[in-house]
């Protein structure tokens, strides 16, 4: 990073003059230095697991918590700071409860994660604010539209995935998913 200490890396709005977002990137080191979290659609349903990183023997069962129930058919495995991701998921929960409000059904995955994503773009847009420091998997079952897998990271980019892992072991982690030879149906 040859332009650390130069300013550029004081606002998330700031370009450097290579064309890097500072801000954003080291809410990507946060990510990329935490414990890994990983999802993975079946036929049936997706499945999430979470490495349990016990960072004291003083915490209560049940804290340091990285998987969320978002709605009825939606879950969150996260990786990253916490407190954003607690954040980020109560901000997933109303999403999903006014669309409920207004329309009558369930929120279609696609859609819940693209008005997070957009949530969480906007933070990385003004100076005023900081990027979130984790990235995220949403994980959805329906009859009408099966298994789907989303997957945003702190710029605001959300992609849909067959197979996805986050955090410290995210490369090895992908290379055994892609060993699994994940059936596209």
């Amino acid at each position: 990073m040859s332009s650390i200490g130069t300013g550029y890396d004081l606002s998330a709005s700031t370009f450097s003059p290579d064309g890097r977002v500072f801000q954003v990137e080291y809410a990507m080191k946060a990510v990329e230095n935490s414990s890994t979290a990983i999802g993975i659609r079946c036929k049936d349903g997706v499945v999430f697991g979470v490495e349990k990183l016990v960072l004291s023997k003083l915490y209560e069962e049940g804290s340091n918590k990285r998987l969320f129930n978002v709605d009825r058919h939606v879950g969150m495995a996260v990786a990253g700071l916490l407190a954003d991701a607690r954040s980020l998921a109560d901000i997933a929960r109303e999403e999903a409860s006014n669309f409920r409000s207004n329309f009558g059904y369930d929120i279609p995955l696609k859609h819940l994660a693209d008005r997070v994503a957009m949530y969480v773009h906007a933070y990385t847009l003004y100076s005023a604010v900081r990027p979130f420091g984790c990235s995220f998997m949403l994980g959805s079952y329906t009859v009408n539209d099966g298994a789907q897998l989303y997957m945003i990271d702190p710029s605001g980019v959300s992609y849909g995935y067959w197979g996805c892992a986050i955090g410290k072991a995210r490369q090895a982690a992908k290379t055994e998913i892609e060993k699994l030879q994940v059936i596209h149906t």
